[in-house]
């Protein structure tokens, strides 16, 4: 079968592989029908992420149908079709009942101290082959499958594999109640998602902030108040919009990705843009880190603004992916300003149920996130398309040829 296959920093390639089989009683194979590109995978794909296995097949994100079902799946018949979570849960230690599925006891083979796994991801995380590829096998299939009304499309059923219910998952973490002021940093297809989530929420008004004129037509289009801060400071505009006083809640939706405390409006040389993007673009000599963050270094620039955007006892909410080496944060300043933070790996599973009852019922149509449909041939263009942040790229499907 052919999949999208990690060789290392700034080489991924697509590659002929041998189909998945099933390893254990409550395994499934799915014939994948949709995957996508996902920010966290440019992160596997820049070196931001150590421990990334060549031969990993890439993507975290599926739908498909199932074509065989171990001995131990009682709730799934080949034929259904299904949505993939992406965080890998076994659904019966204690961690999955509470909901805390990202924090599972069973799924990481490392141990119950381990973290997270996720399809794709590097080896602290399993690892998981991916899902950008023709079929997948899902463990604990029983918990780690949803099946899909024929209601709901594949097109809108990518989006619940991850990102809706990330951005759903931030806004709860944000404590978001009626009429509350909330910024949102980063409109990528995330925070695109947290805008929605935080309306679903019943927030009085959404301020999005980012540098990206594209993303932020987007969530000016999802009823966020926008601000670039290319072209303005975003804090005297947050605290211009809110009475000087700031938000209650901030979701910080980007991350790693937060640019570094010198960049920003100031930083206008063209020369130094093109040299940005240049060294962000998929290629063989990629850096092993993004130009913008290094283990270690001062607190992202995200991390700051969220901090001081916030009003005196608000929250912030933090999914945007940070890597284990980051261990810089104005904690001090936090603490002094009496402020929750909230933070971790979404629980997918937990949210999905909800979410496709809401697709189905026409509530929400994730659909308006998904920018570019893409054959798996074309993966590699994608990734570097996708990479460099192109307009009409803000979330990318790719339909395996099988």
């Amino acid at each position: 079968m052919k999949a999208v296959i990690f060789h290392g920093v700034g080489d991924i390639r697509l590659d002929d592989v041998p189909e998945p089989t099933i390893q254990a009683p409550t395994d499934a194979i799915v014939r994948v029908t949709a995957s996508a590109i996902c920010g966290t995978d440019l992160h596997f794909v820049r070196g931001t992420f150590a421990g990334m296995e060549p031969g990993t097949i890439l993507g975290h994100e599926g739908v498909g149908v199932v074509e065989v079902v171990g001995d131990g799946v009682r709730n799934l018949a080949v034929g259904d079709r299904v949505v993939i979570p992406s965080t890998i849960a076994c659904g019966y230690c204690s961690y999955c009942r509470a909901g805390y599925f990202a924090q599972c006891d069973n799924a990481n083979p490392h141990g119950s101290a381990a973290g997270t796994s996720f399809f794709g991801g590097p080896e602290p995380t399993g690892p998981f082959q991916g899902l950008q590829a023709e079929y997948a096998r899902i463990p604990f299939a029983n918990t780690g499958l949803v099946r899909l009304p024929d209601e709901v499309s594949d097109e809108q059923a990518i989006l619940l594999s991850d990102i809706f219910p990330t951005g759903y998952f931030g806004a709860e973490l944000a404590e978001i109640r009626p009429g509350d002021t909330v910024a949102v940093f980063g409109c990528g297809p995330v925070g695109i998602f947290a805008i929605v989530s935080a309306g679903l929420l019943d927030a009085g008004r959404i301020i999005a902030v980012d540098g990206i004129d594209s993303r932020l037509e987007d969530a000016r289009r999802h009823g966020a108040e926008v601000i670039n801060f290319e072209r303005e400071d975003p804090l005297e505009a947050i605290k211009s919009l809110t009475g000087g006083i700031g938000v209650d809640r901030v979701i910080d939706a980007v991350g790693v990705d937060a640019v570094h405390p010198h960049h920003g409006p100031a930083a206008d040389d063209e020369q130094a843009r093109q040299f940005e993007q240049e060294q962000r673009q998929i290629a063989p000599d990629a850096r092993p880190h993004d130009d913008h963050w290094v283990p270690g270094d001062a607190p992202s620039q995200v991390s700051r603004w969220a901090v001081e955007a916030v009003a005196k006892a608000g929250t912030i909410s933090i999914i945007g992916v940070y890597p284990p080496a980051d261990e810089t944060f104005p904690i001090g300043r936090a603490m002094n300003k009496n402020l929750t933070l909230k933070m971790g790996n979404c629980n997918h599973r937990r949210y999905l149920p909800m979410l496709v009852r809401l697709v189905r019922s026409g509530a929400v149509d994730p659909i308006t996130v998904l920018k570019r449909q893409e054959p798996m041939l074309s993966a590699i263009d994608a990734y570097k398309s996708f990479d460099q942040r192109r307009a009409g790229w803000l979330k990318v499907e790719l339909k395996p040829a099988a």
